[in-house]
């Protein structure tokens, strides 16, 4: 009974987490900022910490900003297909017992190099591009199991004139334009002020009931029910923050960014001003159907890729990236079920996906327009110290 509590615990651990990184969440900035502080709090002034001032022996990646240190771990777990046990004791990270932890650090310091040294510092070269979710990297190339099939007649002159037979491509607002008319049209999606959808989440088998709370029209809070309590995912349309596996927080800037674009009540008739800068893709498959790629461009953070479904025009796949010291972690949301909500198409169905993971959530009821109060989506205060304790007489 005790290993199933800690495993459930550990689910909703894991849930929790990739809430807020995977709705990710993972949209980021290469640096971090001091969140903005709440009404009636001080503003924080001191500068945000470094790797090496907030975490012990960090030898590599010292003046990374702290808050990027976990997620530059995932990517280098992802990449090479390991737990941290690979590399760490236990829970005793600054150790340097395991030689693998040592053979990390040289390789992270190739990798600077290589990209210093011939891609002017850009981060073209990651642990990913040589190992490719192995441990061990693949340095011959794979010996084919079958014979090579026949090119059809006119195949290898249409490859010496590519885009000859090509169809044009639709122009991005086309496609822009062809998902606000799918999803009911723009007067009709912003009729629409709230919304409340209940269902649960499927994550390693289990269920667990969820609720997820919208408000225009930059609010957003997630709550997720089990026995052993709730676990709270908000953006209050200034900041994210998460509680339920201890004390209230803040989401980092990186986190909030990438709640923040969840949380846009309007994101169809918004992504316009969003992004400053969209390029079209030819179709590729999701699921079994053909969907065209847009790239939605800010500057200074990493693409956004928008999948638009050939035939219907609706957005049926999201996938953004959290910048790392080491690499993007991609985080992909695939939409589904879409169905009627007065008068406005919306997903039922959406499943979230890391290297590390995934779930689904599978909405059972929505309610539109109704009153959600703005102090639903508030941070709690943080707990009271407890008192002193008088001296011993």
């Amino acid at each position: 009974m005790q290993r199933s509590s800690r495993r459930m615990t550990s689910v909703l651990a894991a849930v929790a987490l990739t809430f807020f990184v995977l709705i990710t969440f993972a949209v980021g900035r290469a640096q971090t900022a001091t969140p903005a502080p709440h009404q009636g709090q001080a503003p924080a002034t001191a500068p945000a910490k470094t790797a090496a001032e907030a975490f012990k022996n960090i030898q590599v990646l010292k003046d990374a900003p702290a808050d990027q240190l976990i997620p530059a771990m995932q990517f280098i777990a992802a990449s090479l297909g390991v737990e941290c046990e690979h590399c760490h004791v236990g829970r005793e990270f600054e150790k340097d017992d395991k030689q693998p932890k040592q053979t990390a650090r040289k390789m992270m310091q190739m990798m600077f190099a290589i990209n210093k040294d011939n891609f002017n510092g850009r981060r073209e070269v990651s642990c990913y591009s040589c190992h490719h979710g192995a441990a061990d990297p693949v340095s011959i190339p794979i010996v084919s199991e079958e014979e090579p099939k026949p090119e059809p007649e006119g195949a290898r002159q249409g490859g010496m004139n590519p885009g000859a037979n090509t169809p044009a491509l639709p122009a991005a607002d086309q496609l822009l334009a062809k998902w606000v008319q799918a999803v009911g049209g723009a007067e009709a999606v912003q009729k629409i002020s709230s919304r409340i959808e209940k269902g649960t989440i499927n994550f390693s088998g289990h269920q667990i009931a969820v609720e997820v709370y919208g408000k225009a029209p930059d609010k957003r809070l997630t709550v997720t029910h089990s026995p052993n309590g709730d676990s709270v995912t908000a953006f209050d349309g200034h900041v994210g923050w998460l509680s339920g596996m201890g004390p209230p927080r803040e989401m980092t800037a990186q986190e909030s960014e990438a709640f923040k674009l969840d949380a846009d009540f309007y994101f169809p008739v918004h992504v316009k001003q969003v992004f400053t800068q969209f390029r079209v893709r030819p179709p590729e498959k999701v699921g079994d159907r053909e969907a065209y790629l847009v790239l939605g461009l800010r500057q200074g953070q990493p693409p956004v890729r928008l999948y638009f479904d050939e035939q219907s025009g609706l957005l049926v796949r999201l996938v953004r990236y959290a910048e790392t010291p080491v690499g993007r972690n991609p985080t992909q949301i695939d939409y589904a079920d879409y169905r009627d909500a007065d008068g406005v198409k919306i997903p039922f169905r959406w499943t979230l996906a890391r290297p590390g993971g995934r779930f689904t959530i599978q909405v059972g009821q929505v309610q539109q327009n109704v009153a959600i109060d703005d102090a639903k989506f508030a941070e709690p205060p943080m707990p009271a110290p407890p008192a002193a304790k008088p001296p011993s007489p």
